[in-house]
């Protein structure tokens, strides 16, 4: 018998095709299977218009059948079957899809959909096998055919033997090398693996002979072994099921099943869009993060399914980094897939379906602010720090959708607060939002800064992660108020007279505070009277825009660039430290340093930094000790 030649490229286009093409060899198996559908759903839709022909969905399969000892693979589907001239322009021509022209033939749709876009899917089988033979008899022939091929050296078609109408494929799996375990492919587990994780939702049953153990009868301890055909998929998938179907068990329980997390998702998010572009998407917002969420390790992870075949285990293109917690699956009919079906191209239709699930997620997030509020806040715990980072990335791009969802600890409400529920207790003469950063809520209640503001009657927000105040200087501002750290220079609250007075007495003692200044060059830029101290003798302000917390962050960095906050170091005049001062400026400059030196340590220990001589300060208090 002759054997033909491919029509379509050379013996190069099938070795690129086997060898560069698919990224996981498993994938053959999904690609053959999909065709198996296919070869279902077109008889089903000649069944539309053929009054001769029923359709009982029951009588339809597709059947896996290893078979270690001839190391064979076969894949049996009883679906609409090949004519000879069948077999040699759909097999026989790389890139033919027989099934795309099918689907613009018969534009019906009615719920079932042709999933093979290309032709070249079948071909994946020679990526694990050494020889591929398609049996198959046409519905309404009564010959088949046999199509054989061992690769790019062509193919030969004969006539052959089949009672029923379908196609037989089988696959002379290859032998194991050192680098490839080709046994895997002849399983029983690793096939059922296979077929859940890309097939799962295939409508027809995908069967397989399977072995299991039992009692054996009349025997307590004894078992014996025996062999019995399951159907391995699930073939509705529960993101095509009407919402008022499913309940709150059937997403948590789809949630397990496929290994999102193992913890329980705070909501679910059912998505069912049906326009210009259709798709369907089940999304969880988690309850914990991973352990490795905030690792360079973490992937964004939402599946991508095709017309119910899983196309991408992690689809970064649908989320973006601010969202990464969401876990889920994006399933669409219109999605433009390249040769292997496993990577997109940049469309339209990805873009538009982003877009719309990243205005859900938010919806979403914003519906549990107001419904649900203990739920948000737990959430918050976990991915707060993901939403302020997304505040601040990419110059602020995103913090127009993010701003509404972050919170931050009240001084007056005790509690977690968003920006929104700040701005609408704010009196109206009040021009500034205000915060303090520090390492804790505790650390942050006991700064001397802090007791001005609050004693004006001003909300503070606590500034207690990393990433806070990198975020705030990002968004600069909320619903046109401007944010303002309590421990910046011009707090917009202190009063005339408050003002004047406070000036009267820094020209009086001009001298001492350039004196101070002095004793001080280098760790401040200035030394001046406070017009925010209370009960506090002195505390540390900053101008510019670092702050000492932001400072303190930067020295952490691996990369640290030595960026320091420009300091200012205020002395309460109603202190009596501030007599102590004066009096030493005229009576003792060697105390008025000890004195100064003192008093900067004890700013950088209020606001948590490192002095630079331990040392030099325990001598420096034993000696007013003494």
């Amino acid at each position: 018998m002759a054997k033909k030649q491919f029509k379509a490229e050379s013996k190069r286009l099938l070795e690129m095709m086997i060898n560069s093409i698919y990224t996981h060899k498993e994938v053959f198996l999904r690609e053959l299977v999909s065709n198996a559908s296919d070869a279902i759903d077109k008889i089903y839709y000649k069944a539309l218009t053929d009054d001769a022909l029923s359709f009982d969905k029951d009588s339809y399969f597709i059947k896996v059948i290893p078979d270690n000892e001839t190391r064979t693979l076969k894949i049996i589907d009883t679906g609409i079957g090949m004519t000879k001239e069948d077999l040699k322009t759909n097999l026989g021509t790389i890139a033919k899809s027989g099934s795309l022209a099918f689907k613009k033939e018969t534009e019906l749709k009615d719920g079932y959909d042709i999933i093979g876009q290309f032709g070249v899917g079948f071909y994946a089988a020679f990526m694990v096998a050494d020889v591929v033979t398609v049996i198959s008899k046409a519905l309404g022939s009564d010959e088949a055919y046999k199509w054989e091929s061992n690769g790019a050296e062509g193919y030969t078609i004969e006539p052959a033997e089949k009672e029923s109408v379908g196609t037989e494929i089988i696959l002379k799996i290859k032998e194991n090398t050192e680098d490839e375990n080709y046994d895997e492919f002849l399983e029983e587990y690793r096939l059922k693996s296979i077929i859940k994780k890309y097939s799962d939702f295939i409508r027809y049953p995908i069967k397989m002979d399977v072995s299991n153990s039992r009692p054996k009868e009349g025997s307590e301890n004894e078992f014996e072994d025996f062999v019995e055909e399951q159907t391995i998929n699930s073939m509705v998938p529960i993101w095509k099921k009407n919402k008022s179907e499913l309940t709150d068990e059937d997403y948590a329980n789809f949630y397990t099943e496929k290994r999102y997390g193992f913890d329980k998702p705070i909501k679910h998010i059912h998505i069912s869009v049906d326009g210009s572009i259709r798709y369907n998407a089940i999304l969880y917002i988690p309850e914990k993060t991973p352990f490795d969420f905030y690792s360079k390790e973490f992937e964004k992870c939402l599946e991508l399914y095709s017309n119910g075949v899983l196309i991408m285990d992690k689809c970064a293109d649908l989320l973006p980094d601010h969202f990464s917690f969401v876990k889920g699956m994006v399933d669409s009919e219109d999605l433009s897939l390249n040769i292997s079906r496993e990577m997109l191209q940049h469309d339209r239709q990805l873009k538009l379906i982003s877009k719309n699930i990243n205005k859900k997620i938010k919806s979403e997030l914003q519906s549990l602010i107001k419904n649900d509020r203990e739920k948000y806040e737990e959430f918050y715990k976990s991915f707060g720090r993901q939403l302020k980072y997304g505040v601040y990335s990419e110059f602020g791009a995103n913090k127009e959708v993010l701003q509404d969802l972050i919170m931050f600890y009240s001084s007056t409400e005790k509690k977690l607060v968003t920006l929104d529920e700040y701005v609408e207790r704010m009196p109206e003469n009040q021009k500034y939002i205000y915060y303090a950063s520090g390492e804790s809520i505790e650390r942050i209640d006991k700064l001397p800064q802090a007791e001005f503001v609050s004693e004006n009657g001003y909300e503070i927000l606590y500034f207690t992660e990393d990433i806070d105040e990198f975020a705030i200087k990002m968004l600069m501002t909320y619903k046109e108020k401007e944010f303002k750290s309590i421990s910046s220079g011009d707090l917009g609250i202190e009063g005339e007279e408050n003002k004047e007075e406070s000036d009267s007495v820094e020209k009086e003692n001009k001298e001492i505070f350039d004196y101070m200044k002095n004793i001080l060059a280098g760790k401040v830029k200035d030394v001046r009277v406070s017009k925010r101290l209370k009960s506090h003798p002195v505390c540390l302000a900053t101008e510019g825009e670092i702050s000492i917390e932001m400072e303190k962050i930067l020295a952490a960095m691996p990369d640290n660039q030595n960026i320091k906050a420009d300091k200012v170091l205020e002395i309460n005049k109603n202190h009596e430290v501030f007599q102590s001062l004066k009096d030493a400026f005229e009576t003792d400059k060697g105390k008025l340093d000890l004195y100064t030196k003192l008093l900067y340590n004890q700013a950088l220990l209020i606001e948590g930094l490192p002095i630079q001589d331990p040392v030099e300060f325990t001598n420096d208090i034993c000696k007013i000790m003494v």
